[in-house]
């Protein structure tokens, strides 16, 4: 089956869409194909919007299955259908999908994240949060891929990264790349612990390696 899709005929999905366990939220515009494809493997209700009038929704919000943030000047009612929490978040990095990587237990966020931001991150999304980097980069919601099984980051990641990472989320952590080699893999791909979904240059190699990371047979 395939497991790669483009929007707006892009394939840094996570730019543009993000994902819980029960929804993936993607741009207006979206095709029906696109919409179908995601909702079928990953088995969520899809929601089209745009995040403070803007189509990179998944750089813009972050959300698990206890509540969303949006960054800051975004509306709450964007994410009006999500039928969990949503909350803005008061921070000066706005681009608050690509500062934060969470499940539904954990997250790691970018190390310049403010101390309120941090309670309102564990306050909206139920979760323990650490500050953190991936192979050095504070974006780590584009270095990274976290689901309830397992995590897929960047590949220049360092051993002590990693075993922050391990310790933080208390679940495995491999390396690998999307899109004929991007390493920002949280940029490619979207998941959940029931699937994923790659950008359309994902090669099978690479195919494999998310399918390994994460625990899918």
């Amino acid at each position: 089956m395939i497991k790669t899709v483009n929007i707006y005929d892009n394939p840094v999905l996570g730019v543009f869409a993000t994902c819980t366990e029960d929804v993936a939220v993607v741009p207006i515009g979206t095709t029906k194909k696109a919409i179908d494809m995601i909702a079928e493997l990953l088995d969520v209700r899809v929601i089209s919007t745009l995040v403070n009038g803007s189509t990179v929704v998944g750089s813009l919000s972050r959300g698990n299955s206890n509540g969303f943030l949006l960054s800051r000047d975004a509306n709450v009612n964007d994410l009006k259908d999500v039928d969990v929490p949503v909350e803005v978040l008061p921070d000066r990095l706005t681009a608050t999908g690509n500062v934060i990587l969470a499940n539904d237990t954990a997250a790691i966020v970018h190390p310049d994240i403010s101390d309120r931001s941090m309670e309102v991150i564990s306050r909206v999304l139920g979760v323990d949060v650490h500050r953190g980097t991936i192979a050095g980069l504070g974006t780590v919601g584009m270095s990274g891929v976290a689901t309830n099984k397992g995590l897929l980051v960047h590949p220049m990641v360092t051993q002590e990264e990693l075993a922050h990472l391990e310790e933080v989320f208390g679940l495995s952590v491999d390396v690998g790349t999307t899109n004929y080699g991007s390493q920002a893999v949280g940029s490619g791909l979207l998941a959940n612990s029931k699937g994923y979904v790659a950008g359309s240059n994902t090669t099978g190699h690479e195919l494999g390696r998310i399918e390994d990371a994460l625990f899918f047979d």
